[in-house]
């Protein structure tokens, strides 16, 4: 198929009104730019993997309601059990940074975020179908949105005093200076480094790991199929634990100091989380 271009890409291309909406976006949101069904493919492929989701879920909830049932584990893999344990394993990753409360706490973004981005990853394995996380667009609307949860924690557990502690420890008005440039530097760093990098990584991993699986498969179609697609495998799930590992830290980050200013408290309250745990 051409660079670019998937069923969706054909899907778009289907339905002229809908080509036409693309068009009227992009020239009202994206500064006159030109948008066709290529450009659109990876906003389209975002909305049914949010679809596709969204069933799943409401699928396995709907084995787990039943709690006599749903206390028996399952003899095979099943939606149920895949949830347990997918969504299992990012929790207890949460729980080991920052204990159980606080896991529970914030672990609708991470968790949210893990469920999308590996089923947009394990989309482009399936042919004639790109991965949206191949498309900077989106994995920097996800790095947005992890940029924005955990400055709104912050915020809310520290108040001001998430922002007071980029510029470092005070030192006097002699030092201010020092102090200024060391909040210039954590502002770019918080902010805007941390956001690009958690967005560029994920986008060229997979854009990279898709392009090679295409021309691979092109040439040596009846050859190395399968470590191909092992390889692929491989790329989609470190890239999911990869992106979810680092919001995880910056929250813990965003929303550690709290304890430690409180001295005793704070430690009484993580020694709850443990044994809560």
């Amino acid at each position: 198929m051409p660079e670019h271009t998937s069923f969706f890409s054909y899907l778009i291309a289907m339905f002229p009104a809908l080509g036409k909406n693309m068009h009227a976006f992009g020239k009202t949101f994206i500064g006159h730019q030109e948008v066709n069904e290529h450009h659109a493919e990876p906003i389209v492929a975002s909305i049914f993997i949010v679809l596709l989701v969204s069933l799943l879920a409401l699928r396995a909830r709907a084995q787990v309601i039943d709690y006599d049932k749903s206390v028996i584990p399952d003899e095979k893999l099943t939606l149920r059990t895949f949830f347990e344990i997918f969504v299992g394993y990012f929790y207890n990753m949460m729980k080991e940074m920052m204990g159980p409360t606080r896991a529970k706490k914030y672990f609708p973004v991470v968790g949210t975020s893990a469920c999308f981005i590996l089923f947009s990853n394990f989309l482009g394995m399936v042919p004639g179908f790109l991965p949206p996380t191949a498309t900077w667009n989106i994995t920097a609307g996800c790095a947005v949105i992890v940029l924005v949860a955990f400055t709104y924690y912050g915020l809310k557990v520290q108040g001001l005093g998430f922002l007071t502690h980029l510029a470092g420890p005070w030192m006097g008005f002699a030092m201010l200076p020092i102090n200024i440039l060391i909040f210039a530097i954590e502002v770019l760093s918080t902010f805007i480094i941390r956001p690009v990098t958690l967005s560029i990584r994920l986008m060229l991993n997979l854009a990279v790991d898709h392009l090679l699986l295409s021309i691979m498969l092109g040439i040596f179609a009846l050859l190395l199929p399968i470590p191909i697609m092992v390889l692929g495998t491989l790329v989609a799930l470190v890239q999911v634990l990869v992106f979810c590992l680092l919001a995880s830290i910056y929250i813990t980050l965003a929303t550690e100091h709290h304890d430690e200013e409180h001295g005793h408290d704070g430690h009484d309250a993580h020694a709850g989380d443990k044994a809560h745990a």
